[in-house]
């Protein structure tokens, strides 16, 4: 897993209507409770979350599925929709943690097993495991290095 404590959060456009809270904090930073996606338009479909803790602030590089990750459709278990009070899909905004392997974008990898999950209305997030887990990897490589497009890129 990628972070990254010493991005400058002067170079991103941050919205305050980006900010949420997550409670339980991600897996591994339980006391980084706060969060805000920060973007570079040059850097779209991908952004950055800043998680911020009692003392400092660490960054993960993350996407929205929808359009980045093809046939991706997590099913959430009912117990976690309803703690995070999600009415409707659309109540959910769907992000994955990307990592990279030698800061080499086309390795990059995304988590579809255990995406954070955060209500629109109210700016409560969560990281979950999917109910369907078994249909996705927690290294899902976004680039299909196989490719002839891919291949040329690498060159």
């Amino acid at each position: 897993m990628r972070i990254l404590p010493d991005v400058n959060p002067a170079e991103f456009e941050a919205p305050h209507a980006n900010s949420f809270a997550l409670p339980q904090g991600l897996i591994g930073f339980q006391g980084y409770t706060r969060a805000e996606l920060l973007y570079q338009p040059e850097q779209l479909p991908f952004l950055w979350l800043k998680l911020q803790g009692p003392t400092d602030s660490i960054y993960f590089i993350v996407v929205e599925p929808a359009g980045v990750v093809p046939g991706y459709d997590p099913e959430l278990f009912d117990q976690d929709a309803a703690g995070l009070e999600l009415s409707g899909s659309a109540d959910a905004l769907v992000l994955n943690i990307v990592s990279l392997k030698n800061m080499n974008p086309m390795e990059a990898t995304v988590n579809l097993v255990g995406p954070i999950i955060v209500n629109r209305r109210t700016k409560i997030a969560r990281q979950l495991v999917v109910a369907n887990y078994s249909r996705y990897s927690a290294h899902f490589q976004l680039v299909d290095s196989r490719t002839p497009a891919a291949s040329a890129a690498c060159a």
